[in-house]
Formats: structure tokens, C-alpha cells, sequence
């Protein structure tokens, strides 16, 4: 049974004061999680301990890093390592997030470079895939997403890649207010894992969880949830706040 999860991504957002009020009152909040229903927050990365810390009394609870380097260690000002990570007991990240795509040029392969990273360290890649609004238009977004995959993840053995965690998100709904219909959403899941099934087999495919991500709010969690191969969000603005992002998660 693959795990259902809710990932919050904070992006480069809240003070310290915010970060501190908004972890106390998740890590107190009444959440239907257990060991197959998880909440990851991303946060930004000065607060990764801090998360780690107010969040250590519920093991469904994970503070994920929103981003690593794809080398081990060295002169590499600015960046974030997988080894840093490890060391502060973090085990999820994410990668390829369309804004890393967009802003910082991040290529397929060069995401290929992180996802071995981070399977290398024991951190679940939570791997970003989608398109943008050109691409929904001419009605490829299949095939774009599926190249996606294939450059990224298809040099890995049906092992590694059953580790890793994968959001898609329609980048023209993320931040827009726009949102992919629960239909929309259920075809492009079930193509990604027609795609992973074509190269790794039903069974693998099965159990590798697929998140939706693009503007996920309380009022449409429950429906998009509900499709049979979505298998939770990636939430960013909604999960800065408290009562809107509880009510994602209980969905």
C-alpha cells in the first residue's frame, strides 16, 4: 500500500517568529496522520532544525529540505549538501521544483545528478514533473512530462526508484489560483505511472506515491485526493496557513 502524503512547501517564505508559530501550531494540531498518512513541511533551510525539533514528537510529522547540491561537498558557496542534511537527520527533499526549473536553469540531467545523491544518503526525493501552459495547450503535456521522467529517473534500478516520491504539478496553476480539474489530475497521474509501468513494471509503478501539486486548498483537497492515483499534494501558499493546511491534511 503506497504511502498518502501532504507536502508543505513554505518557499522563501516567513520570518523566524512566523516559522516558530506556524510549527507550534501544526505540531499541536489534531491531524489524521500514521505511518501510511505523513505531512512533510520543506521549509526554508535556516529552519530545518528548528522544524526537526518542534516536530520530533509525532514521527508522521518530517521536515524536508527544499533543495540540495548534487556534489557530496566543497567549495560551493550558498549551497545546501545531502551530507549537511543527513547529518541533521532530514530524509526528504525536494528536487526539480518547476520555480528551480524556471529561475536557476536546472536541467533534467542535472536532476538526475541530485536524485543519486540523494538515494545515496538514504533521502527520499520528492521529484517535481510538469508543464507549463504552452505545453497543456497544445495538448503534449504527456509526452513533455514523460521526457521529464525519462531523462531524470530511468537510470535508476527498479529499486532506487520505488525510494522516490513524485509531485506532479501543472505549472500553469501553480501561484495562479488555477487549478487542474480532479479529471485532470487523474489523467496525468495515471500516465505517469503508465510511464513508470512501461519501464519498471506494474508492480513498482503501484507503489511509488504521486502527488498533485498546483494550488491545492481545503475546498478541492477532498476531490482531488479522492482520484484513484492521486496520492496527496504538494501545497505551497495554503500551507503557510494553519487552519487551511490542517484541513489538507485531514483530507
Amino acid at each position: 500500500m503506497r504511502k498518502q502524503i501532504v507536502a508543505a512547501n513554505w518557499k522563501m517564505n516567513g520570518t523566524l517568529e512566523q516559522a516558530n508559530s506556524l510549527l507550534d501550531a501544526f505540531a499541536a494540531a489534531p491531524l489524521t496522520v500514521n505511518e501510511n498518512k505523513i505531512a512533510v513541511f520543506a521549509v526554508p533551510a535556516p529552519y530545518l532544525m528548528l522544524a526537526k525539533e518542534k516536530l520530533s514528537g509525532n514521527p508522521y510529522l518530517q521536515a524536508a529540505a527544499q533543495n540540495c547540491y548534487s556534489k557530496k561537498s566543497g567549495a560551493y558557496t550558498g549551497e545546501i549538501s545531502v551530507e549537511i542534511l543527513r547529518s541533521i537527520g532530514i530524509s526528504y527533499v525536494v528536487l526539480g521544483h518547476s520555480e528551480r526549473r524556471e529561475y536557476f536553469a536546472e536541467s533534467n540531467a542535472f536532476l538526475a545528478e541530485k536524485v543519486n545523491i540523494a538515494l545515496a544518503y538514504n533521502i527520499t526525493p520528492i521529484f517535481c514533473c510538469g508543464e507549463p501552459l504552452a505545453i497543456r495547450e497544445a495538448e503534449t503535456q504527456n509526452a513533455y512530462v514523460a521526457t521529464q521522467l525519462e531523462e531524470s529517473l530511468f537510470h535508476l534500478s527498479a529499486e532506487e526508484v520505488a525510494k522516490i516520491v513524485i509531485a506532479y504539478e501543472p505549472i500553469w496553476a501553480i501561484g495562479t489560483g488555477k487549478t487542474a480539474s480532479s479529471a485532470q489530475a487523474q489523467e496525468m497521474h495515471a500516465s505517469i505511472r503508465e510511464v513508470l509501468a512501461a519501464k519498471y513494471g506494474a508492480a513498482v509503478a503501484a507503489g511509488i506515491s504521486i502527488l498533485y501539486g498546483g494550488s491545492v486548498k481545503a475546498s478541492n483537497a477532498v476531490e482531488i485526493f479522492g482520484q484513484p492515483d492521486v496520492d496527496g499534494g504538494l501545497v505551497g501558499g495554503a500551507s503557510l496557513i494553519v487552519d487551511e493546511f490542517i484541513q489538507i491534511i485531514n483530507a
